[in-house]
């Protein structure tokens, strides 16, 4: 197992070569074209490729997203409600999906090809990503995604988090784009107050609209779990989905030269700690340059979740800093997936040779890189 490191590169290879056998090796070496920011009147259609949305909250959520200026549009299946098996009798007490896979996949590839949509912006997560994968025409959303760079505005804009995790990795890799990571708007953006000062919304907005001269995103941590500095593309994402996917033609390419985002819900230390165990002794983690952890909602102990990501993520060599405003807590900040980032774990006060007791502790942070030339 190689350690990593800062800027690391996998044992012959350059730090975006994908792993021997990988699918699609050439393409997911090639590097990320960045999404471009909207602007106000653009058209953005919200899908719901996983659960079904609940009506009041999706539409509290659109009315925030035209808050902010923006033209919104539902897919067609929105709100529609099928249990996972078979056609038949919906039941309230079996777990539900928006639509039939086809039909899920519709609207989101619909809304991908249609030359007046910016941004395709997914309700919420719950379940169900991973089975319209094999339901997208692969070939007419990347001649979608190439007609939109063509027209000069930039690749599309795919937002969404949680179980979207599947198809932020499948995205990036086949039409090698950038994604939107954060709150949708059957979720948290449904509780929010485009009035009332909110760092989620400001981070939403930042990230979706940006602005004249866009500022790098700064996310702070609140602890180091190793030491260190990195920089590298941000990859990652909801742990529990990065690994539904490992071994799959839809899975991200392997973290080597990249920093490592993770965060989970509802998911017991003892589950996590077999998840890590999995991404390491398939090599996904060999070579990362570092890991930035969110958010672990509902999901045990605190301290015994540190001491699962100290014993394994330490041993790589690598920076990692826990407790980025980031996944599925209160504070969902919006992370952009293949932007080049820089990754500052500092060492605990009193361990650092050059600053041995800082007047202000430094909690370090995840940095984003400001999109090239600002907003579209």
């Amino acid at each position: 197992m190689n350690s990593g490191g800062a800027r690391a590169v996998a044992a012959g290879g350059s730090p975006d070569a994908p792993s021997a056998g990988t699918p699609g090796g050439a393409e997911r070496a090639r590097k990320a074209r960045r999404y471009a920011r909207l602007r106000p009147g653009d058209r953005v259609a919200v899908v719901a490729p996983s659960g079904p949305a609940e009506p009041s909250r999706l539409e509290a959520g659109c009315a925030v997203l035209r808050d902010l200026g923006l033209d919104v549009v539902v897919g067609k299946h929105a709100l529609d409600r099928v249990n996972l098996g078979p056609a038949g009798p919906v039941r309230g007490d079996w777990h539900r999906l928006a639509g039939t896979d086809a039909d899920r996949a519709a609207d989101l590839q619909a809304a991908w090809c249609d030359p007046r949509v910016r941004a395709v912006v997914c309700a919420r997560g719950g379940y169900g990503a991973t089975r319209v994968l094999d339901h997208l025409d692969w070939d007419a959303l990347r001649a979608a995604t190439e007609a939109s760079l063509a027209s000069g505005g930039g690749p599309k804009i795919l937002h969404g988090s949680s179980d979207i995790t599947a198809l932020h990795g499948a995205f990036g890799t086949r039409l090698r784009i950038t994604t939107s990571f954060g709150p949708m708007p059957a979720g948290v953006v449904a509780d929010l107050d485009p009035a009332a000062p909110d760092a989620s919304l400001d981070a939403l907005r930042a990230a979706l609209l940006g602005g004249p001269a866009v500022a790098p995103a700064v996310l702070p941590g609140t602890r180091t779990l190793r030491p260190g500095r990195a920089e590298g593309p941000l990859t990652g994402g909801t742990l529990s989905l990065l690994t539904a996917v490992l071994g799959t033609p839809y899975a991200p390419p392997p973290a080597a030269g990249r920093i490592v985002f993770l965060e989970d819900v509802t998911e017991a230390p003892y589950r996590i700690d077999r998840m890590l165990v999995q991404l390491l002794q398939a090599g996904w983690f060999d070579g990362a340059a570092g890991f930035a952890l969110g958010s672990w909602k509902d999901c045990g102990d605190p301290a015994e979740l540190d001491a699962v990501f100290a014993a394994r993520l330490g041993p790589l060599g690598v920076p990692v800093l826990a407790g980025l405003p980031a996944g599925h807590g209160p504070r969902q900040h919006t992370l952009e997936l293949g932007a080049p980032a820089a990754l500052h774990a500092p060492a605990p006060p009193g361990h650092d040779p050059a600053h041995p007791h800082p007047a202000v502790p430094d909690t370090g942070a995840l940095t984003l890189e400001a999109p090239p030339g600002g907003a579209r």
